[in-house]
C-alpha cells in the first residue's frame, strides 16, 4: 500500500467523523455514566481510527490486516454500548449512527479483503 499518511484513508477520516458523533452522544448522557459507559464508548470508539493509523504504519501487510480486525472489533464495542445507552433510555434509538457504522464496517472489511489479495 503505498500512502503517504494513514490519513489519507478514507475509512480512518470516517471513523474519526464517528469519534466526533459519539463524542456528541455521550455528552448528554448522566453524570454518573462518566467513569462507566460515557468512557467506555468514547475508548472503543477512539480505538477505531487508533487501530487503523498504527495498523498502517506496521512493515508488513498482515499486521495491517491484523490492526484493522481490532478496528473492527471496536467498532463492533461501539455498536453494543450504544445498543445499552438506548436500553437504559440515555439516548433515543434514532440517534445511534447506524450508517456511519455500517458504511466504516463495509470499509474496513473490502480494505481487509483488498490487502488479502495483494
Amino acid at each position: 500500500m503505498s500512502l503517504k499518511s494513514f490519513k489519507e484513508l478514507v475509512v480512518w477520516q470516517k471513523s474519526m467523523d464517528l469519534c466526533e458523533e459519539i463524542y456528541e452522544i455521550v455528552s448528554s448522557f448522566p453524570t454518573s455514566e462518566i467513569y462507566g459507559l460515557t468512557a467506555q464508548l468514547k475508548r472503543a470508539a477512539i480505538s477505531v481510527p487508533s487501530n487503523i493509523a498504527e495498523g498502517a504504519s506496521r512493515n508488513s501487510t498482515k499486521e495491517f490486516i491484523q490492526f484493522l480486525y481490532i478496528a473492527n472489533g471496536s467498532l463492533s464495542e461501539v455498536e453494543t454500548q450504544l445498543e445499552l445507552a438506548v436500553r437504559l433510555k440515555y439516548m433515543e434509538e434514532e440517534k445511534i449512527p447506524n450508517e456511519q457504522i455500517k458504511y466504516i464496517r463495509v470499509m474496513l472489511l473490502r480494505l481487509i479483503s483488498s490487502l488479502k489479495n495483494k
